[in-house]
């Protein structure tokens, strides 16, 4: 599966793949050169799909057979293929076969004899040691029937894997292949909401224009033409059109409309069959079987380690049993052990063995069986519903498929029906389009007005430049004359002047009809716009309003205009009419005009709009969001209005509440000013000014203690009312200074009318200072103090009666009101800074507060720790009391085993020296000579006794001797064995020889034995053969094949059946038994003649058999062709043809 490169560097990797059918894997060593081909021919060798009913995927990307690895990124670690074979995707394809599950038996092991493995202590007679090597025979019993037991089990659970294995790797398979019918499902559904959407509009749209045109017609032929266009044939707009022809057409169309209506009904049930099988099939999943499986594997994982530990045990309890032998066939069992205590102690753990581990572990089998029969159902089921989803997947990809091949029929429909209704749209766009034209006439009138009137404003432009550039001109030759002589002027050149400039703009537009916005809604009215929701119609109304050349119809245009939502720059309207200046014609005509001209190229706009624009090609939730939204902005439009006109009527009231308290300061402040100046009248002009100001600003220093509370409460507030009244002012009002010119006119006149005591001489004085405020205005800008000022004065004179008089426009601002404003600004400052610190102190406060709550929570939470600290204190103290009992106990045993673990460990080294020589005796002598050396260890052992030795160390030596015994008698054993296996060898030899002549005895008779039988079971015919008889054959010794015959020989067998019995053999068989299909029969005649017509009849006759039929076919070896089987002239013989008997065997003839 790899392949070369010639440069670069190959990248070499696995390829796993993986079979959907049957979850089976398979890993390929290739490369990115690797052909996607050469990978399934590989694939079908090992798994037996045939090469055309593969199909690979790989993720959502198709494997094409010509491409190599290299193009979908392969091999790669982490991407896996997925085979699927086509075949069983079919509708009529078999289901899977059952799972089949090979399990490998192992066998338990034979029971344990004595006979067969016999034990030095099965000799002794001591019946408790004796018992010994039988106990410990039945544990290694035990033990190896446990770990057969566990052995199989391991073997089961191995293959409750694997099939979970191949359960999750067709479950990805499924996801593939559900992922892959999701990508295609997608597109066609995308596909049909695209195309549902055009047909829903465009049904909608044909189907208003069905229903509606009767209505339409109406429309058009109530509205009359003007008189200008009306001519014999055209009266009214209907007559634009063939009445006859159309109504030809809407037949037409209304037929096709609903062909192609039932088309598509059909299409979408065919589709919402498609829609719900895929729905039905993505909703099921096989994840639920995997996780069943999943979930009894690990549940039943307990019964493997349960066997585990059982395993331990056993393996521990022989440990034990052969310990305790080896000590026993050493005498060195200890003084307080015994063989009875041994024994004794060895028979309850040989019943555990017997009725509770192995008992135990052949349960744990039986689960894990059971388990395996649940996962081989669940594999079984897997596979059926990997067959059943797959053939689904395969159905509904067929119908995607033959989908997608409708919509493009589908679109050629919907461009057909189109078509064929753009006839009826011309019905529809007529009306708009009339008005419309009857509006572009409006506008281009209004548009022409404004034309000839920038014309005329550039010819004044122009004359005005020309007239400033003469006198400039002449001022020059003023200047330079005296000292420059004419002719040298006159040479420069300086003595021209600039011709005048004549602007003539040559008429246009001279044919338009003489029409306005009256006619245009009297001629073209606005139902010819065609239906339209009640929002529109009610918006629509508002716009169709009648236009004159006074002010108020253009203030009507405008409202109009902002109803219908267009956003229009007030400035911008106003530079532009400005530039406007047309001789005889005001500025607020120039601008309705050109309001004119705006809204007729709306009205064009939205009648242009309207052709296009169907309101029932709309979605009905689409229509109702819009009115929706045209409600909740209406709504919240008139929630603003409201609370906008509670804020006014709260400012008025502060508004009447300061003008009420100035009211009063005011009346005083005027009695008091009237004294004033009547006294100061006898002193000049100039000097009554200024002892009134001085006297003014005496009595207000004076009075300010005398002001009502009522007022001083009010006059923070009011003032800062006062400044934002000035800032309104300042950006509402374009002209400050004539506002302010009118407001100290209407002063004035208040004051005149409300306080007849003053004089003449006192008005004058008034407007002698309003006219040196004017020239103050006109050369400084206004401050923001007059400004505020002017606002409290405009604030007053509109809010009080008739009676009285404003101070602020009476008295010129003075020290004292720059006084009070400070103090104000002060104590309000003051104010702010102590509301400030207040709030600031009571958030500290509430701080403190909230952390004086958290700190007591956290005392008493402190507090039930500390309680609970005491008792658990209390009880760790007797705990502690008890634990240093319990450790004295511990120390003493310990010092106890310390004691008993030196001498053990004495001991031990000793016997580890013993060992250790009998290891060395062992390994150093060789197989022969182990006697000898264990029997001179035995006496090296017996010499070096001593008085002062343990128990251990005799027992071992006493181990050491019997050892030597038993080995010596081992030896003479093994040398009789030997002697007895050659003698056995020389008689088995021989016997072999009587087999073998026993063996081809027995053949013989067997056959022999199957002749009789064949020829009892079939009747065989010995006579005259005929045709449907059976005969037998017997090969005789010129090689051909003889009927076996009592009276009528010569019957032979005829090549054609020779070679149909033989061709399967390697020899030829003894006998041949068939069925007689054919008897021909032959006469020896004299040798041929030389004539060749002779040889040819004769050849004709006669069977001829050559050597070219191959070894298995008969050959003639001597005498002539005529004569095949030597018989005598004139002897009649017969060639039969056989044919085989069912449930015959030919066996060849015996070696």
């Amino acid at each position: 599966m790899s392949s070369n490169a010639s440069v670069g560097v190959i990248q070499m990797g696995k390829l796993v793949v993986h079979i959907a059918e049957n979850g089976h894997s398979y890993q390929l060593e290739c490369d990115e050169y690797t052909l996607v081909e050469a990978v399934q021919r590989f694939l079908e060798s090992v798994s037996g799909i045939p090469y055309n009913d593969q199909l690979l995927l790989c993720l959502d990307m198709k494997l094409e057979s010509q491409r190599p690895l290299s193009t979908y990124k392969l091999p790669s670690d982490d991407q896996d293929v997925f085979l699927f074979n086509k075949a069983r995707m079919r509708s009529n394809s078999p289901p899977p076969v059952p799972e089949q599950v090979e399990i490998i038996d192992i066998p338990d092991p034979p029971l344990p004899s004595s006979s067969h493995n016999p034990h030095p202590l099965d000799d002794v007679s001591d019946p408790a040691l004796k018992a010994l090597p039988s106990y410990e025979r039945q544990f290694r019993y035990h033990f190896q029937c446990g770990h057969a037991i566990y052995s199989r089990t391991l073997a089961k659970v191995e293959t409750c894997e694997r099939l979970l294995q191949e359960q999750k790797v067709q479950e990805r398979a499924l996801e593939i292949a559900r992922g892959n019918l999701d990508h295609f499902y997608k597109i066609v559904l995308q596909n049909y909401t695209d195309f549902i959407k055009c047909y829903s509009q465009q049904h909608r749209t044909h189907t208003n224009l069905l229903v509606n045109f009767g209505r339409d017609m109406e429309k058009l032929r109530s509205v009359r033409l003007l008189p200008p266009l009306q001519t014999t044939n055209r009266k009214c707009l209907l007559d634009f059109v063939k009445e006859e022809n159309l109504r030809k057409t809407v037949e037409d169309c209304s037929s096709s409309h609903r062909q192609f209506e039932n088309k598509v009904s059909e299409f979408k049930q065919e589709f919402g069959d498609l829609k719900c099988n895929t729905e039905t099939l993505f909703s099921g999943k096989a994840s639920f079987l995997v996780k069943d499986l999943d979930l009894a594997i690990k549940d039943h994982q307990r019964f493997i380690n349960e066997q585990k530990s059982i395993m331990q045990a056993l393996s521990k309890d022989v440990n034990t049993v052969k310990k305790l032998v080896d000590d026993c066939l050493s005498s060195e069992l200890s003084s307080s052990l015994r063989p009875h205590d041994a024994v004794s102690a060895l028979g309850p753990m040989y019943d555990s063995h017997e009725k509770s581990y192995l008992p135990k572990m052949q349960a744990c089998d039986r689960a894990i069986a059971s388990l395996l029969d649940f996962c081989r159902d669940k594999k079984n089921e897997m596979n059926i519903f990997v067959h059943n989803y797959m053939q689904k997947i395969a159905y509904i990809q067929y119908t995607i498929k033959d989908v997608r091949c409708k919509f493009s029929l589908f679109q050629e429909a919907l461009k057909r029906q189109n078509d064929q209704f753009e006839h009826l749209k011309v019905v529809r766009g007529i009306g708009p389009a009339y008005r419309a034209c009857l509006a572009e006439v409006v506008r281009r009138k209004a548009s022409m007005k404004i034309y000839m009137g920038k014309a005329g404003q550039l010819a004044e432009k122009l004359a005005t430049e020309r007239d400033a550039e003469v006198r400039r001109r002449e001022e020059f030759l003023k200047v330079h004359s005296a000292y420059i002589p004419r002719d040298i002027l006159a040479s420069m050149g300086l003595y021209d002047s600039p011709n005048p400039c004549d602007v003539n703009v040559t008429p246009f537009d001279t044919n338009l009809l003489d029409i306005d916005f009256s006619d245009l809604d009297r001629y073209a009215p606005e139902s010819l716009l065609g239906p339209s929701p009640k929002s529109e119609k009610h918006v629509a109304s508002r716009t169709s309003l009648s236009t004159s050349n006074d002010g108020s119809q253009s203030a009507e245009v405008e409202g109009s205009m902002v109803d219908m939502h267009e956003k229009y720059d007030f400035h911008d309207r106003l530079e532009g009419s400005e530039l406007v200046e047309i001789a005889g014609t005001s500025k607020i005509e120039v601008e309705n005009a050109k309001l004119k001209a705006e809204l007729a190229s709306k009205i064009a706009l939205l009648c242009s709009m309207s052709a296009e624009l169907n309101y029932e090609s709309l979605d009905d939730g689409k229509l109702e969001n819009i009115l929706k939204n045209a409600a909740e902005k209406t709504s919240e439009a008139l929630h603003l209005k409201d609370e906008y006109e509670k804020h006014l009527q709260s400012i008025i009231k502060v508004k009447q509440l300061q003008c009420e308290s100035y009211e009063k300061r005011i009346q005083e402040l005027e009695q008091r000013l009237s004294d004033q100046y009547l006294r100061g009248h006898k002193h000049s002009a100039d000097d009554d000014r200024a002892g009134s100001a001085v006297s003014i600003a005496k009595t207000d220093d004076e009075n300010k203690s005398e002001v009502s509370g009522v007022g001083e409460m009010h006059i923070p507030h009011a003032m800062e009312e006062v400044s934002c009244g000035s800032s309104s002012i300042k950006s509402g009002l374009p002209d400050h200074d004539k506002a302010q010119e009118g407001l100290d006119d209407n002063m004035a006149d208040s004051s005149t009318m409300l306080n007849p005591h003053l004089d003449s001489s006192m008005l004058d004085l008034h407007r002698d200072k309003g006219h040196l405020s004017d020239k103050d205005k006109k050369e400084t800008p206004l401050s923001d103090e007059g400004i505020t000022l002017a606002a409290s004065n405009m604030a007053v004179s509109m809010s009080q009666p008739a009676d009285v008089l404003s101070y602020e426009t009476a008295v010129e601002p003075g020290g004292d009101a720059k006084a009070s404003d400070g103090l104000v600004m002060e104590l309000q400052n003051a104010l702010a800074e102590k509301s400030s610190q207040l709030d600031n102190a009571e958030t500290k406060i509430q701080e403190l507060t909230d952390e004086v709550s958290k700190l007591g929570m956290e005392l008493e939470i402190n507090q039930k720790l500390l309680d609970e600290s005491q008792l658990n204190c209390a009880h760790l103290e007797n705990c502690l009391h008890e634990a240093r009992k319990e450790a004295q106990t511990h120390l003493c045993a310990a010092d106890r085993r310390a004691s008993e673990y030196s001498a053990l460990r004495v001991s031990a080294v000793k016997m580890h020296g013993l060992f250790e020589r009998l290891r060395s005796c062992v390994l150093s002598a060789g197989v022969a000579a182990f006697a000898d050396s264990l029997r001179a260890l035995a006496q090296s052992l017996g010499s070096s006794t001593n008085e002062n030795e343990d128990d251990s160390t005799a027992e071992f030596r006493e181990c050491v001797r019997i050892l030597a015994d038993k080995v010596s008698v081992l030896s003479r054993q093994r040398a009789e064995l030997l002697d007895r296996y050659s003698k056995a060898e020389s008689a088995n030899e021989q016997l072999t020889k009587e087999l073998a002549e026993k063996k081809e005895l027995v053949n013989t008779l067997y056959m022999k034995h199957q002749l009789e039988k064949q020829a009892n079971k079939e009747k065989l015919s010995f006579g005259r053969l005929e045709v449907h008889e059976i005969a037998a054959f017997v090969l005789n010794t010129a090689g051909y094949y003889e009927a076996i015959n009592r009276n009528c020989p010569y019957y032979y067998l005829s090549a054609e059946s020779v070679a149909l019995f033989t061709d399967h053999l390697p020899t030829r068989p003894s006998y041949i038994v068939g069925q007689v299909v054919h008897i021909e029969r032959q006469t020896v005649k004299s040798p041929p003649s030389t004539s060749s017509e002779q040889a040819e009849s004769t050849r004709d006759r006669v069977d001829i058999l050559t050597s070219e039929t191959g070894p298995s076919r008969l050959a003639l070896k001597s005498g002539p062709t005529s004569n095949p089987y030597g018989l005598p002239v004139g002897c009649e013989y017969f060639i039969v043809t056989v044919a085989m008997l069912p449930d015959t065997a030919i066996n060849p003839p015996a070696s």
